[in-house]
């Protein structure tokens, strides 16, 4: 099992995904891909596929996750699934609660290999999350999907977007949550504005604040795991309410040469939050678009991250190990240097870096501060 500490993220990320269809029968108001319910024909075929799964064994990453659109509208998903697993991967797979998300196809998940079920639920009222999903009783296929994976001792990732139309309600949903022991892991995405998302979607950054500090404390009472997606700046939060209870200083963990926070070593100091399972709520070291972080199209495209579409290659055609390693647009992502404005300055940057997707969706630059971040680095006042 990799530490997160240790990898080196030129050479290997820590988390792989592959989108293999953008093909799903849902309509999410807020969907990345503007998935449609037919395939396309350009999709990778099933060897093209086979030889992808080679390659990310290649480069190594802890979490691989096969995603959509809805990976079960490909008939050989089940052959991908059980080939990774065969080849050293621990498979996860985000499947869309519909009909084809039937006990039986979860128990053939399982028996396939996958080590994870990731579904999403973002609103712990029926009405309200069927409205978002934007089909009705997908809120009954989520839960039915939860509890036949807890059925074949399968854990659950929930997936949950924070928009304005379901912030406010979060809470709720970590106590709607924390009825189902299999659930491992609860990843709250802040919505970036792609695909069908729209900026006026976005909460506004005084609000992601507050929500962080709702989710550092829900994080101390339940019996599963909080993280954030496009939200890389909890990790700050988190760090600097950690010392604030053991009455240190952030200024106790600056690296005196450089100024900045100390990612390497930050997680190996005794400052980590309990949950009720004894396990650190925790972000691993710096992961970012690009720097830990790849992704691959349904059409073998390979992007920094699924909300960031700027291109650096195509599988087809090239070695996935060397666009990850060698491409321009990754290596200028992994150098915290190029980060420009507040987060060019901030000490926290190689912890978090901020969100070079929302920031590209909002202002067209990738390198640009990452626009839900209220937070002022000590080195600001140079930029005035």
């Amino acid at each position: 099992m990799h530490d997160a500490n240790r990898i080196d993220f030129n050479l290997s990320p820590y988390v792989a995904i592959w989108e293999v269809t953008r093909a799903c029968d849902l309509a999410c108001v807020h969907c990345r891909a503007a998935a449609q319910s037919k395939r396309s024909h350009f999709e990778l075929t099933s060897a093209e596929g086979f030889r992808l799964l080679d390659q990310i064994a290649e480069l190594g990453p802890k979490v691989f996750v096969i995603t959509g659109g809805d990976p079960l509208k490909r008939d050989d998903v089940y052959n991908m699934i059980a080939y990774a697993k065969k080849i050293g991967l621990e498979p996860s797979v985000t499947p869309s609660a519909t009909p084809l998300l039937t006990p039986e196809a979860i128990a053939k998940m399982k028996e396939n290999g996958v080590a994870r079920l990731a579904i999403s639920l973002d609103h712990y009222k029926r009405e309200d999350h069927d409205s978002f999903r934007r089909v009705e009783g997908s809120f009954d296929l989520t839960i039915r999907a939860i509890e036949a994976a807890r059925d074949n001792g399968l854990p659950v990732q929930i997936n949950s977007t924070v928009s304005k139309r379901t912030a406010a309600d979060l809470p709720k949903m970590a106590e709607t949550l924390a009825r189902y022991p299999n659930i491992v892991m609860w990843s709250v995405f802040f919505l970036v504005p792609t695909g069908r998302a729209k900026t006026a979607d976005m909460i506004e950054a005084e609000e992601v604040e507050t929500l962080f500090g709702d989710l550092y404390e829900i994080s101390k009472r339940v019996p599963f795991n909080i993280r954030t997606t496009e939200a890389m700046h909890y990790r700050r939060y988190v760090l600097q309410r950690m010392m604030k209870e053991q009455g240190r200083s952030i200024d106790d963990l600056l690296d005196p040469k450089t100024g900045l926070i100390d990612a390497s070593t930050i997680f190996m100091r005794p400052i980590g939050v309990q949950t009720q399972t004894g396990a650190v709520t925790r972000s691993p070291k710096g992961v970012n678009e690009a720097k830990g972080f790849v992704f691959i199209s349904h059409i073998g495209d390979v992007f920094p991250s699924g909300f960031l579409p700027l291109r650096a290659g195509n599988v087809k055609k090239e070695s996935l190990v060397d666009v990850y390693r060698q491409s321009d647009v990754f290596m200028k992502l992994r150098d915290s240097a190029n980060l420009k404005g507040k987060c060019g300055v901030c000490e926290f940057r190689e912890l978090c870096g901020g969100s070079r997707s929302r920031a590209w969706s909002v202002t067209g630059d990738a390198f640009a501060s990452d626009p839900i971040c209220t937070y002022m680095p000590v080195a600001a006042g140079a930029l005035a």
